[in-house]
């Protein structure tokens, strides 16, 4: 565990003295921050994440910890009274309690996963975002942001070379989504919806199939059973070393036809460019089918 000392947090300030003592309470809560208040919380902040990526490489990228580790160091209730500076308390907590206990997924030694999905300037986005707090659910709930949303994701397409009858400029379009988890189930039920209404409604929603990998990340089945496909209509297909644990064309074709012959409908497939277990990447152009829904 690395000794460093994260940051002085009642003393990184331009001239403020700490007001938090005073705070108002109205409720369990404390009202808003004013404007110098919360600007002098926010440094403190920024130079707490700041001084841990300075450091980053000093910590061990998994922590030495069991089960439990945490409950054990905090209280049974939530804290309900005044602190004089309740975020220096927090931030202490968060250097002492939680960085002992995290897998430091930004280590320039954490190869697992997806390790290159954040950044400090990603940070500040992030920043920016929850200090706006927009909620663009429509046009009217937010112009700039749900505008800006199809700008970007067409920017994106374009940067990805997609057809131009997928982008908004063309007639199609996308959205922005938290995780690929919400990607896979935001697809599955459009696909779901569009099939549905091409092959005489609900009525059909058990004859519906999805076809996968054994080597495709296991939220996909999770979300084809959120989106109300049959446990039983999920099609995992074999895959082996000798092809780089590709998922093979010919096994879909067969999958899929003996699906249509059995009066089923052929739905979706999740083809994968990385899988988790192998980093294979399935031959995309090979596996396209006529009136298969494709996710990748």
């Amino acid at each position: 565990m690395a000794s460093f000392n994260h940051a002085n947090y009642t003393a990184r300030d331009t001239g403020s003295s700490p007001a938090a003592a005073a705070t108002p309470t109205l409720g369990v809560g404390p009202l808003p921050l004013d404007g110098r208040e919360f600007r002098r919380q926010g440094r403190q902040v920024i130079d707490f994440i700041a001084d841990y990526y300075d450091h980053i490489d000093e910590y061990p990228v998994r922590p030495a910890v069991a089960p439990g580790f945490l409950a054990r160091q905090l209280p049974d209730t939530a804290p309900s009274w005044p602190e004089p500076d309740a975020l220096a308390s927090a931030l202490r907590d968060v250097r002492d309690l939680i960085l002992p206990g995290v897998t430091h997924w930004q280590s320039p030694r954490h190869f697992a996963h997806f390790a290159a999905t954040a950044s400090n300037v990603g940070a500040l986005g992030e920043a920016l975002a929850a200090g706006l707090h927009i909620n663009p659910f429509t046009w009217a709930a937010s112009p700039a942001a749900t505008e800006l949303e199809t700008v970007v994701t067409d920017w994106l397409g374009k940067a990805l070379h997609l057809p131009e009858q997928l982008l908004f400029c063309g007639g199609g379009g996308g959205t922005l989504l938290g995780t690929s988890c919400e990607a896979m189930l935001c697809t599955i039920v459009a696909a779901r919806d569009r099939k549905l209404a091409e092959v005489g409604g609900e009525e059909r929603m058990g004859d519906l199939v999805v076809y996968c990998s054994d080597q495709t990340h296991f939220s996909f089945k999770k979300a084809a059973h959120v989106a109300g496909i049959r446990r039983a209509n999920c099609r995992v297909i074999p895959t082996c070393r000798e092809s780089g644990f590709t998922l093979s064309p010919a096994a879909l074709q067969a999958a899929v036809r003996a699906d249509e012959a059995a009066g089923r409908v052929p739905l979706f497939l999740c083809a994968t460019v990385g899988t988790t277990p192998t980093a294979a990447v399935d031959p995309l152009r090979e596996l396209c089918i006529n009136g298969l829904e494709n996710h990748f």
